[in-house]
């Protein structure tokens, strides 16, 4: 039962436990993937280790071990969410956020990073307390919810909203391991950070409401984890790159340390950097410029890599401009390429339950390393993979180890993906990826919109790209109002790399990543790739693969 409200701001020292609780790792509703969030209330003492409460389980991807042993929630939260949130009102009752601790009073604006809590005696043990351990914890950490809390309260995107308002529970580290029941009594014996309590914590976090200096302190915490510590050396990284004045990407050389005849079409190529101070590190769904020794620049998918070290997968097109044949024909093991800049393309939906591809042929490549990292985080995966042949299936080893979540639609079997049925049969709340020809792209696009999808439901990356088209003229504002002419066979990122070099940059080159992306002033414009939303192609324009109609004034900047 949801106890009163109170001030949450109070000043606090104190307060009782109200529910215990552990469980087990069970399925969750409508997916495949297991979660230890439900948790069921416990009567008696229960001890404690350093892993948390006994008999308790965690999906240990994200909760759970050493540093977030025990999680605590606030029970005066409960109403509020019911208030906000009347189609779920039935589901906000404590430990619905899978707490093993239920309080009243304590919560994420009167406790501190580092507190240092003790538990005291139930009543029914107090005549025991002397010779009884005492349980001792310490706050490490603000809970960081997952897409699983959208999915427990049926809620889309519930989980910002948690973190947005500072009502997402947080952990305890064991300090001396003990006993714990309902009706406990903890108490703060230590506050060394008294300034710097969960809610201004998340505050730096999510909301940019701290600089740079009060990061640097928070990484001084001995108390906080590195999972956060991690969160804000990324924040410091952000905030360097954006002010700092921009720079041109150098080209690098790295040499080709394995080639590998994938199918009769398709090669990998893995290559290291020549030069081991060379930082760069690539993440899924990257894609790499190589400069090859033919003069021609080309972008491909990087299909997995570390520091130092990616590989690529590379079909030959049977309408190649000279790219995939150079590779494939004049490249081997040993030869040198330039390599220029590594750039993101794909940012999945966190908040989805579920993630659902839709590829074909090579584009595997953009999407695998991808789908291995959400399967190692525990996310419900499917992949629908179409192919000519079974012998024409690159990867199949690494596709193979993916089991039950890959189904292959073999062409020469007979085999057909119906994308219309794959959209209408996915579960609630599912993120779609896709990548493939032109008209596996058409066939998703009409059946979202058909199934009443979103523009941000569905994420597309293209491996071709159709840039050609009517010649167009461009005006460049913030350059003297210089004027230029694009042809027909020719991009505009094509010409204003000509005219002003590496200005403007880019990275896929067939829309998918937005990196060569100039603000459009006025004019019409047939936009292609699926970088943009609707609302920023009012303003800007993908240089690698859009068109102007008739004339358009673009600004490129610095």
């Amino acid at each position: 039962m949801v106890g009163p409200i109170v001030d949450l701001y109070a000043p606090l020292e104190r307060d009782t436990i109200v529910e215990v609780r552990r469980g087990k790792m069970k399925p969750m509703p409508g997916l495949t993937i297991e979660s230890g969030i439900d948790k069921s209330i416990v009567d008696g003492p229960v001890w404690v280790g350093k892993t948390g409460l006994d008999s308790d389980e965690h999906d240990m991807t994200f909760h759970g071990g050493p540093t977030k042993a025990v999680h605590a929630y606030c029970s005066t939260h409960y109403p509020t969410w019911q208030s906000s949130h009347p189609s779920a009102t039935t589901r906000f009752t404590p430990g619905a956020f899978g707490e093993n601790l239920v309080f009243t009073s304590f919560n994420e604006r009167n406790i501190c990073i580092g507190d240092v809590f003790v538990v005291g005696p139930s009543p029914s043990h107090s005549s025991s307390s002397s010779s009884s351990p005492t349980l001792t914890l310490q706050v490490s950490q603000p809970r960081q919810p997952c897409f699983k809390l959208n999915h427990r309260f049926g809620l889309k995107n519930f989980a910002p909203e948690t973190t947005r308002l500072s009502r997402t529970g947080w952990y305890f580290r064991v300090l001396e391991e003990g006993w714990v029941e309902k009706g406990m009594e903890v108490r703060v014996v230590e506050r060394k950070h008294a300034a710097w309590t969960l809610e201004r914590l998340q505050g730096v976090l999510y909301r940019g409401t701290e600089g740079p200096a009060e990061m640097q302190y928070l990484l001084g915490i001995e108390a906080l984890t590195d999972e956060i510590k991690g969160v804000l050396r990324q924040r410091l990284r952000k905030l360097e790159a954006a002010t700092s004045k921009k720079t041109k990407v150098p080209w690098t050389d790295w040499k080709v340390v394995e080639k590998v005849q994938q199918t009769p079409r398709i090669t990998s190529f893995s290559l290291a950097a020549i030069d081991k101070a060379t930082n760069t590190t690539p993440e899924s769904g990257s894609h790499v410029r190589l400069r090859l020794p033919n003069g021609l620049v080309r972008a491909y998918s990087i299909v997995r890599g570390s520091r130092g070290r990616f590989e690529l997968g590379i079909a030959r097109d049977a309408h190649s401009r000279g790219g995939s044949s150079y590779l494939h024909d004049h490249v081997d093991v040993g030869d040198v390429l330039s390599v220029g800049a590594v750039t993101a393309g794909i940012k999945p939906n966190s908040m989805a339950s579920n993630h659902v591809f839709v590829v074909a042929g090579i584009g595997i490549t953009a999407f695998l390393w991808l789908v291995e990292e959400m399967v190692g985080f525990n996310l419900n995966v499917q992949v629908h993979y179409a192919v000519r042949s079974a012998e024409e299936m690159p990867f199949r080893q690494d596709l193979e180890k993916l089991g039950s979540r890959v189904t292959v639609y073999d062409k020469a079997k007979g085999e057909r993906m119906d994308v219309g049925s794959v959209i209408k049969g996915m579960p609630w709340n599912s993120q779609v990826y896709v990548c493939g020809p032109k008209r596996l792209m058409d066939d998703t696009v009409n059946a979202a919109q058909e199934a009443g999808l979103g523009e941000k439901d569905v994420h597309f990356e293209a491996f071709g790209a159709d840039v050609g088209g009517n010649m167009f003229e461009v005006v460049i504002r913030d350059k003297e109002d210089k004027k230029v002419v694009v042809e027909e066979e020719e991009t505009l990122l094509e010409v204003l790399q000509r005219e002003f070099g590496d200005l403007v940059g880019s990275s896929c080159e067939v829309g998918n990543c937005g990196t060569c992306r100039v603000r459009l002033r006025c004019g019409k414009v047939d936009h292609r790739g699926t970088a943009l939303s609707a609302e920023e192609k009012e303003n800007e324009i993908l240089s690698c693969v859009s068109r102007g109609v008739g004339r358009i004034e673009i600004e490129i900047g610095e």
